[in-house]
Order: C-alpha cells, then structure tokens, then sequence
C-alpha cells in the first residue's frame, strides 16, 4: 500500500497538489490559497517596535474614568488601567482627540446607549444665492433617538435674507453670534419688527409667517424645531407660493394683471442677497388695523442682557422658559457656563428630553440609560447633543476654557432632578443601606440643588 504524508493528505483534501519540486518562486495556484495551506504561512505583527504613549491618567484603574488628554499623544491607544490593548492601524489620532472616550472609554461604560452626540460641522451645508449664506441641519438621520427635536445652524451676511416662509413646527432661535433683524405677522393680522444680537433669542409658533435678515456683519444663529424629523427642505416658502400657483389664480387674488408676475421666482430662494436693512428700524415697522404684536406675547427675548439666575463658583446658569418668555410656550432652556475642571451636575429630566449644543469649549457627557447601559460621550463647539428623558447624566468640562452650551426641553418650565439633592433629602440609613456608604460620606449630601459642581476634596 502507498503511503502518504500528513502534508500531501492536507493538500489533496484542500484540492491542490502537493508541491513537487523544491523551487520557492513557483506561482501558487488558486485553490493553494483556499483554507489551510503550509506554504502560506503567517505573518505576525511587530508589537514591540509600535512606537506609543499614554496620556495621563490612562493607566489608573478604568473606574477612576479620569477625563483623558490626547492632544501630544502621537499615537494613541483603547487602554484604561488593565483594559484595552494596543492599535497597530490604520487609525486617524484627529479623531481619538477630539473623543477620547470613544477611543479609551471609563470603566463604568457598560452595555449600549444609543448615539447622543452629532457634530455640525459633519452634516451637508446648504449654500444660499450669491453667498448670502449657508445652514446646517441635525435630525433622526444623524441621532435616531432624538425624535422630538432637531436643530439647525444658519449663517447670514450682511444684507442676506432667509425668505419669507413658515414652518409646521415650533421654530426656537439663539443668536450665536453678529446682529439681525426678525419680522413677522401673525393670525390676527398683528405685526412685529426687532432686532437681535449675540445672546438674545427668538420664537415663532406653528404657521408663523416671518422672515430674516442679516445687519452689519451678518449673522450666526441657533434654530431648534419642535419636531425630530424636522427638514428645511420641508419648509414653506413665500417664493414657491407664487411659483406654484397659476398667474391667473395671483392675478385674480391680487386683482392684478397677469403681466405683475412676469419676473416672480421659478422657485425656491432659500438664502438670498437683498437690499440691506436700514438702519433706523422704524422704517420696516409696518402696522395694518390689526396693531402690532402685545409686548406680553412679543416673538423675541433679550437674553443677553439677562442676568444668571444661578452664579457658581465652578460657572453659571441662566433659565430662559415660559416664565419670562411666555410665547415659547413649551421651550425651556438653560444657557449653562462650566469652568475648567467643574461638572454640570448629574441629573436628569423627568417630562422632557434634552437637546443641546455646544457654543465653546470642550466637555464630556456621561449617560446612563436603565437597564444597567452607560456611556461617555465626547463633544466640542459646534456639536450638538440629545439626552432621552430620565436618563441621568452630566456634564464635565474637560479642557482649560469656560465651556458654554445650551440644554433645550420641551417643557412649560425649567427644571431637573439632581442626584445629589435627591439622595441629601432621602432618610440617610436607606442610603447607607442602599449603596454602602458610612455615615461621614452621607452627610456630606446637599439639601440644595447644586447645578454646577466643582471638587475641592482632597485626593483619598
């Protein structure tokens, strides 16, 4: 009986042919390449000669989850304390720094929390006409959970218009930056003309007609609509109004000739250069026999020039709801300032979710979601957020600038459930039962609600 080696039974069970001559530069044939063959080898990877570093604070243990600084790591790593491993590549480090809790998250990161975090600076810009402007928008296509509100970023130049047009949803506005000015009419024929600078916020309800301009400078502004689903594509619009009707339906409407509307827009404009606003704003204060708009059911609120309701060591909160605007009727928001190393204090909301967005600075948000998720997400200027309610969180400034950003709810006033308040109010021995703490660490707990939090203890 012929007999076989190991070798060759492998090479005839694979379909190939055992090699026959001793040459090494013989072109393997396909079937060599499927499945098990000794001539293909391994090749290892060269862990020792990976060139890394750890940031600071990396190799405490995981629970620690100190904020980590990636900035002057040249290659960073997914270690924390005893977890994680090294990254030999591909790998961009731009995106390790600017989320470093992606890459190298706490230890007490568990299980799934649905994406919270979108930069605005990743969505598809909208470009207006003759560079009047541009905007920006985050809906469910980019943060699935946030079903109930979606926000926008909008840039207008100097003399720059975003048309008049109205939307089905509530349209909530914070001034980011420059000036503009807002105009607008409402069901009962009353109409409304201000304008706004860096801080200040407007409101425009359901089917509002209104429209934007941009004055000296131009303008940046926030927009958050009552509606996750919210487009701007989906917006209506004065200039497809006329397009879309025939001449001979305006003519009549109007009582006109067909010939007015020879040189109407075929369609939408969007954002559009125009005629700039004068200055003196009186001139566009248009008043029909309806009046103008009450003071008491104004479209906008100078919030700038409001003071903190909240001045903290560790930063500020200032609370804008139906309480001082009472047109929003179900907008409440708080305008939040963290300094360096304090932490917006774990809470969470108990009739709302949070949208949020971050005007300066950087900072992380940790999230925990029943039953038994967590995570940490990472967010910088321009990113915005979206919190289910509920869900406890917090805020952590984890750079060496103020942090300043906006938590919005949907909500006829402002409010939250801080964790520290409501353990400093529970009867101690069930918290002590609860989560095995003495008696010192217990009575430490606040009665009062602490909004933002620094830690002056010392290290134990």
């Amino acid at each position: 009986m012929a007999r076989f080696s190991l070798a060759a039974l492998l090479f005839a069970t694979l379909g190939a042919s055992a090699p026959t001559g001793s040459s090494s530069t013989a072109t393997p044939t396909t079937n060599s390449l499927l499945g098990y063959n000794p001539a293909n080898g391994v090749v290892n990877v060269d862990t020792d000669n990976i060139q890394y570093s750890l940031a600071p604070g990396q190799t405490d243990a995981a629970t620690i989850g100190a904020p980590l600084d990636f900035s002057n790591i040249e290659n960073p790593q997914p270690i924390r304390g005893s977890k994680g491993g090294l990254e030999p590549g591909p790998q961009t480090p731009e995106y390790a720094r600017l989320n470093p809790d992606r890459l190298a998250p706490p230890g007490t990161d568990h299980g799934a929390v649905k994406n919270a975090q979108w930069p605005l600076g990743l969505s598809h810009a909208k470009l207006g006409l003759g560079r009047a402007g541009w905007s920006r928008q985050q809906n469910v296509d980019n943060i699935p959970e946030a079903t109930e509100m979606a926000g926008v970023d909008m840039r207008l130049e100097e003399g720059g218009y975003r048309e008049l047009h109205w939307h089905k949803a509530a349209e909530w506005s914070y001034v980011l930056n420059g000036s503009v000015r807002v105009q607008a009419m409402n069901d009962n024929g009353e109409t409304f003309v201000d304008d706004l600078s860096a801080g200040d916020i407007w409101y425009f309800p359901p089917g509002i007609p209104h429209s934007l301009q941009g004055l000296e400078g131009g303008v940046e502004f926030l927009l958050v609509f009552d509606d996750g689903s919210f487009s701007e594509d989906n917006t209506f619009l004065a200039s497809e109004t006329f397009a879309r009707n025939p001449k001979e339906i305006l003519s009549k409407n109007f009582n006109l000739p067909k010939s007015a509307w020879d040189n109407i827009p075929p369609g939408e404009l969007f954002i559009f250069p125009g005629t700039k606003a004068p200055k003196d704003i009186a001139q566009q204060n248009i008043v029909g026999p309806g009046g103008i708009v009450p003071i008491e059911k104004s479209y906008t609120y100078h919030a700038s020039k409001q003071e903190p309701n909240f001045s903290l060591d560790g930063g500020s909160v200032k609370i804008v709801d139906p309480t001082n605007f009472p047109i929003a009727a179900k907008f409440s928001t708080a305008i939040v300032t963290v300094k360096p190393g304090a932490l917006r204090e774990i809470h969470w909301h108990t009739t709302s979710d949070e949208w949020n967005f971050f005007i300066s600075g950087s900072a992380r948000i940790g999230i925990y979601a029943a039953a038994n998720a967590a995570q940490t997400f990472d967010f910088n200027a321009g990113d915005c957020g979206y919190i289910p309610k509920a869900m406890t969180h917090y805020v952590e400034n984890t750079g060496k600038d103020d942090v300043v950003f906006i938590e919005v709810l949907q909500a006829d006033h402002f409010s939250d459930i801080s964790v520290g308040q409501w353990l400093g109010l529970t009867p101690p021995q069930i918290v002590m039962d609860t989560l095995n703490l003495t008696n010192s660490t217990v009575s430490a707990f606040k009665h009062e609600k602490q909004y933002i939090v620094t830690n002056n203890a010392a290290e134990t």
